[in-house]
């Protein structure tokens, strides 16, 4: 049995949710506990125990994700400006989120997908969050290179201001709990 068979009877079993549970770190994605190819699909016990540590870690992190947008989405009555500063905030932590998890390669198809899921958990549609996500990032970030602080706070930045037409900064000391909230992953 190959790796693609194995994929199907998992994403058959457990439906759309499970689609990223085989995206190992070197392709971008946030599993480590799976490796692809012989080295994951040996005998039918090994690859079963294999495909369960990837399963279960690919859950623990769609829900830890979903948290992170939880805790960062702007609240349904803010202002722009206020709107503004929450999306440039939850850009800046998620980027990092996508990047703690571990993806050696192509990471930045992690960030855009987890940005745009973001955005679509906010109430906008799939492709105009797409569109958003790829109009602040815009071929900026590279695989196998971290960004430098001030990029991803720039990428934040063209997020929330082309999404709101307001930029996001103001003083800080009012939202101090919020960020510390934020900062503690």
């Amino acid at each position: 049995m190959g790796e693609s068979q194995v994929d199907a009877i998992i994403r058959e079993r457990y439906g759309t949710w499970s689609w990223g549970w085989n995206w190992y770190h070197c392709s971008g994605g946030p599993i480590g506990s799976w490796t692809g190819g012989p080295s994951s699909v040996t005998t039918p016990d090994e690859t079963a125990a294999h495909v369960v540590d990837a399963l279960l870690e690919w859950r623990k992190w769609l829900e830890r994700t979903a948290q992170r947008f939880t805790e960062l989405a702007p609240p349904p009555d803010a202002s722009p400006e206020d709107r503004s500063w929450h999306l440039e905030r939850a850009c800046v932590r998620l980027v990092t989120h996508t990047m703690d998890s571990g993806a050696d390669n192509a990471w930045q198809g992690q960030t855009s997908m987890v940005l745009g899921w973001f955005l679509t958990s906010t109430g906008m549609d799939r492709a105009e969050a797409a569109q958003a996500v790829e109009r602040a990032i815009g071929g900026r970030f590279m695989s196998w290179v971290a960004p430098k602080q001030t990029l991803i706070e720039s990428v934040g930045e063209n997020l929330a201001v082309g999404l709101t037409g307001h930029a996001p900064y103001r003083g800080h000391r009012e939202w101090e709990a919020l960020e510390k909230l934020h900062d503690r992953y």
